[in-house]
Order: structure tokens, then C-alpha cells, then sequence
């Protein structure tokens, strides 16, 4: 019943997006995991995503906010951006230690930042956790939609 829930919320989340988005929309996607992120005010985002951790036993599916620190500190430059938040979501336990399921509610935090090489892509670095699947960097690619 919970996943079913969780499933119906991020349905529900994604149509959000597509109608409420007010200014640049973003595909992030790395080694361990995706997100599709959409903003809700100038500095304020908000991702759909999923992921592992660098074990690859854990499934995560969840909601990431992100605060845009660029005009807080005045980074002018459209290619630079530095962030941090909260992320929110499911984690499904997929390993056999102790031979018990441990998925459950996780609750994190991430910093990071992104670089663009051009008008449309971009590569970021994120460091992040949460209490159900412990520390989760990532690295990878960004696409302006």
C-alpha cells in the first residue's frame, strides 16, 4: 500500500510540474541516479528522482528541494550554480545482510553545485544523505529542457 501511495504522490508531483514551472526546466542524471527538476521560484526548486547508493543496495524514490544560493551570493555568471536542501522519499532496501527488509522512510540533506560548458549542458557534484541509506555523492550530467 505505502509504494502504491508514493507512486500516486510523484504522478501527482510530475503534473505539478508541467503546469506550474515558471522558468528553466532540468534533466539531472549521473553514475548512480536521475532526477527531473522544476522550479517553483527563482531560487527554489523542486526534483523527481530515483538513485542507489555507491553499494548499489539501496533504491531511493524521492522528492529533492533545492535553495539556488547564486543571488544570495552574488554569482553573476549564468555557468556557475551552488545549492543545498532537503530531499524526502522511500528507500528499498535490496541487500541480504541480516536477512531482514530494511526500506523505509528517508530523510536527507544535499549540498552541491553545477558547472555549464554551454547554453544547454552542464556537469554538477552533489554530496548528500539521508537516514535510511546513508551517504549518496553524485556526479554527472545536467541538460537545460
Amino acid at each position: 500500500m505505502k509504494k502504491t501511495a508514493l507512486l500516486f504522490v510523484f504522478a501527482l508531483l510530475l503534473n505539478f510540474a508541467t503546469v506550474f514551472g515558471q522558468a528553466r526546466k532540468e534533466l539531472n542524471f549521473g553514475l548512480i541516479g536521475a532526477n527531473y527538476e522544476f522550479p517553483v521560484h527563482k531560487d527554489i526548486t523542486l526534483a523527481l528522482g530515483a538513485g542507489t547508493n555507491l553499494d548499489l543496495d539501496w533504491i531511493n524514490l524521492g522528492l529533492k528541494g533545492n535553495y539556488y544560493f547564486d543571488n544570495l551570493f552574488g554569482i553573476s555568471d549564468d555557468a556557475w550554480d551552488v545549492y543545498g536542501g532537503l530531499n524526502a522519499g522511500y528507500s528499498i532496501y535490496n541487500g541480504d545482510e541480516n536477512g531482514k527488509d530494511e526500506s523505509d522512510i528517508n530523510l536527507g540533506l544535499q549540498i552541491g553545485g553545477r558547472y555549464f560548458w554551454n547554453d544547454k549542458w552542464g556537469v554538477y557534484l552533489e554530496l548528500a544523505g539521508g537516514n535510511a541509506s546513508g551517504f549518496s555523492p553524485g556526479i554527472g550530467l545536467t541538460v537545460k529542457l
